[in-house]
């Protein structure tokens, strides 16, 4: 059997770890953990805010430009965070989009619902939105039928006027009521 000496000059000291510096030591690196996750969050949060003050984003988009390079709870995590703050509202969005289709566009509420569809928007927030303001928009889109009907009447036969505006997506009630408004 060898003396203590002999085993200390053989293998050296040994350092034995006191339960108290694994703690620390733990402890230091869930800091630094959860420190780097904070970070990165912060990033991702940088630039999906950037990428939605640029121009209002509906969800879907958000995710769709984002989901392939990153974590996807970290990117469900900051959605929520915006949406909390109000820079993600799928409804405020619909109803910008469509207050921005009536400012500019003759469109047919059809057209208006394809276009907010493309978007990635929830069909029962768009649904909802177009029964809110049913008779506005109704309003707006015989106002577009009159519009297109006018505009379209020097060139093509009244026939070929009601094909154009049934292919765009306005109900024949509608374009009834437009010939006979127009007179």
């Amino acid at each position: 059997m060898k003396s203590a000496e002999e085993f200390i000059k053989e293998h050296g000291k040994l350092q034995l770890e006191k339960p108290e510096n694994k703690k620390i030591e733990n402890s230091k690196q869930q800091k630094i953990q959860v420190s780097n996750e904070l970070l990165e969050f912060d990033q991702l949060k940088t630039k999906v805010l950037k990428y939605v003050l640029y121009k209002k984003r509906t969800e879907q988009e958000v995710r769709k430009k984002f989901s392939s390079s990153q974590n996807a709870n970290r990117l469900d995590d900051v959605i929520d965070n915006l949406k909390e703050n109000g820079y993600i509202n799928d409804t405020n969005y619909i109803q910008r989009a469509v207050n921005e289709f009536m400012a500019i566009n003759t469109l047919s509420l059809r057209e208006m619902k394809n276009k907010l569809y493309a978007k990635g928007l929830d069909t029962n927030l768009t649904e909802n939105y177009f029964i809110e303001h049913e008779e506005e928009l109704e309003e707006y889109e015989l106002n577009c039928a009159k519009k297109v009907i006018v505009k379209k009447q020097i060139q093509l036969e009244r026939e070929e006027i009601e094909r154009f505006l049934y292919k765009k997506g306005y109900p024949s009630s509608c374009i009834r009521k437009a010939y006979e408004e127009i007179g």
